[in-house]
């Protein structure tokens, strides 16, 4: 910990001390229950607040029922919500972490309903959103009123709760960057038609909020200093407001980020995928921190305690948020505190587990750590009453966590790999243009692993024979999957390769190389934009609406923003059926019409996989105990896959 001179160390903000600079900022999890915190809720908030983090910041809470951009939000429009957060609070005090709440209202950022109609959004004047197309209707000067005094009994209620303080959410587009933003705010009363009047909203919220709870209490801000947006909320005018809430004396802090969530581009930096730059956003922070007296904490994509302890050094905040970095591994605080940093499991920002289950509606977890949000289930590993010899077939992110939990509760586990390094896919993935951090998982797994205790034995490919002879108790099965070829009407000698091949350095001839993607994930994408690099001209064909489609929004955002950069055709809604010495044919998926790409020096299959199951059939009149985890049972991603790990030694 001698090395880490600023991180560990108090920070004060108002009235409260924070025991570290480690923050984990207010973030949707849908962990919620008709608008109230649940036990899942708490189990999430207590693992991190035990782990080590110095503050924890709850996700929004709605102050008017028009805030109600999701059907999970928390709601704290009456008295009801207060035994939630109270229990909630006392759990992550118990735990040794300070903790605040978001007052939220979206204003037109509506995302959805809970019944599926379009509910009526209110914002300060009728300007659309393009990215969830809503049309929003304009407040009257009296709901603006009603909303300013939601802030305040929202406040009080988690006041009385026993939360540590409040901020009040201006980040990402939301309901007071629309009152600040001259694109946005057209009104011509008190809350519109100058910037002062267009200030008023957000200074009038955070008066009435003080004026409702103790001055002991914490009084926040959350702002985006920038949107990203070409009708976003200007960087200038945001740290303007910043200024003048400090100089007033209405705020204690300011947490800053970047991004709306009005637009496509400017949603991006909600939660940052791998291909932007680490702790990108400091500089921003930076700026309005050598303008304000107040603490200063900033967000964007901070994974590691050596990024945040350079960003403090620096002067740049006082205080960063690691959001994903704790839903990774939330004993990351204090793993860095005992030097332990080569067991923090490092976030990969692939976007999948975490804000890709909330952008389908389900509880937020890891691809790499399934333990979140299923910390009632299995946030303690329970010791086996009695260890048993466990032996792994194969060491992609199935059988290494597999192993892994198998060790850690006492089992004597020994893991057998066919090829000379453990990782499976994982190790091709890492290979495509953009996708390089996503090899850290493979680490991360494998130093799981062998912490943990297991044998892990590599260039050993394993058959029904050899593991009757080692005799284990227990065998789980992780022996993956291999590439899927379509059935195809092939004439002539075409050049045909799948992505894989590709990958371990197969080359198509000089030339135009039609890339067919049944997936829609990033392997057609990363395959067609390696293709591009080494020079050859690129149509990728895709059987959905669109590249990518099979992927979280920001992840697919940046890989299309890179197929347009590099100039590779997309040709949507096919199917292949044939190929010759230079021509690729496919079928329009919706008129059944035939599509032809002439002129082509080969074509390369990004047509998913099919399970390498034949093990599990030559295993099936035996008497051992034999699990399957991964693609071996079906073909999918790194996450099912670690979860059976994970479900299948907790059962053992």
């Amino acid at each position: 910990m001698a090395h880490y001179t600023h991180l560990f160390t108090p920070l004060t903000i108002g009235a409260c001390t924070i025991k570290n600079r480690i923050v984990s900022s207010g973030h949707d999890t849908v962990m919620v229950e008709d608008g109230h915190v649940t036990d899942q809720l708490i189990a999430y908030h207590e693992a991190r607040a035990r782990g080590g983090v110095g503050l924890i910041v709850v996700q929004v809470a709605g102050v008017h029922e028009s805030a109600r951009y999701t059907a999970h939000i928390l709601m704290a429009t009456d008295d009801s919500c207060i035994d939630g957060f109270a229990r909630l609070a006392a759990t992550v005090h118990e735990g040794g972490a300070t903790i605040f709440g978001q007052l939220f209202h979206p204003g037109r950022e509506v995302m959805e309903s809970r019944d599926g109609s379009s509910p009526v959004a209110l914002a300060p004047s009728a300007v659309p959103n393009e990215r969830f197309r809503v049309m929003p209707r304009a407040m009257s000067t009296a709901e603006v009123e009603e909303i300013i005094e939601g802030y305040a009994q929202a406040a009080s209620r988690l006041e009385h709760a026993g939360l540590d303080g409040v901020e009040i959410v201006a980040s990402h587009g939301y309901l007071p960057a629309q009152f600040l933003n001259p694109h946005l705010n057209r009104r011509a009363d008190d809350y519109g038609a100058s910037e002062e009047n267009r200030f008023r909203f957000l200074e009038r919220v955070h008066q009435a909020v003080r004026e409702r709870v103790d001055g002991a209490f914490v009084v926040g801000l959350r702002i985006s200093l920038g949107e990203h947006d070409p009708t976003g909320l200007d960087e200038g005018i945001a740290r303007r407001a910043c200024v003048r809430l400090d100089e007033l004396g209405l705020v204690d802090y300011l947490s800053v980020t970047t991004g709306t969530s009005a637009g496509l581009r400017g949603s991006d930096h909600i939660a940052p995928e791998m291909s932007f730059e680490n702790a990108y956003t400091a500089p921003l922070a930076q700026t309005l921190k050598e303008l304000v007296h107040v603490p200063v904490i900033v967000a964007g994509r901070i994974n590691q305690p050596q990024e945040a302890e350079r960003i403090l050094l620096m002067g740049q905040a006082d205080a960063c948020v690691m959001t994903r970095a704790l839903i990774c591994d939330p004993l990351l605080a204090n793993k860095a505190a005992a030097g332990e940093e080569e067991d923090i499991r490092a976030c990969i920002a692939c976007n999948q587990a975490c804000i890709g289950h909330f952008h389908m509606g389900f509880s937020i977890s890891c691809i790499q750590h399934p333990e979140t949000g299923r910390e009632i289930a299995y946030g303690q590993r329970v010791r086996a009453r009695s260890p048993r010899d466990v032996l792994v077939v194969g060491g992609g992110p199935g059988g290494l966590k597999a192993a892994a939990v198998a060790a850690q509760r006492g089992h004597r586990v020994t893991l057998h790999e066919a090829f000379s390094h453990v990782g499976g896919q994982i190790l091709l993935a890492q290979l495509l243009p953009g996708r390089d951090e996503f090899g850290g998982a493979a680490t991360n797994l494998r130093h799981e692993a062998l912490r943990a205790g297991v044998e892990i034995v590599t260039k050993s490919r394993v058959s029904a024979q050899m593991i009757r002879e080692l005799g284990p108790d227990v065998v789980v099965l992780a022996t993956g999957a291999r590439p899927y070829w379509p059935a195809l009407e092939v004439m002539g000698e075409p050049v045909v390769l799948d992505a894989w091949q590709v990958l371990r350095g197969a080359s198509p001839p000089p030339g135009h190389v039609v890339v067919v993607d049944w997936r829609g994930d990033w392997i057609g994408i990363g395959v067609a934009r390696l293709l591009r690099a080494r020079g050859h001209r690129v149509t990728l064909c895709v059987n959905g609406y669109a590249a990518g489609e099979s992927l979280q929004q920001y992840v697919r955002d940046a890989m299309l923003a890179a197929l347009a950069r590099e100039r590779i055709a997309v040709v949507a809604l096919v199917r292949p059926f044939g190929v010759d010495a230079d021509s690729v044919y496919l079928q329009h998926e919706l008129t059944e019409e035939p599509v032809v790409i002439e002129r082509v020096s080969a074509m390369v299959l990004a047509c998913g996989h099919e399970a390498s199951n034949e093990l599990m059939g030559d295993l099936g009149a035996t008497d051992l105990q034999v699990v399957a985890v991964g693609d071996c049972v079906t073909p999918r991603t790194l996450e099912e896959a670690v979860l059976e790990g994970l479900v299948a030694a907790s059962a053992i």
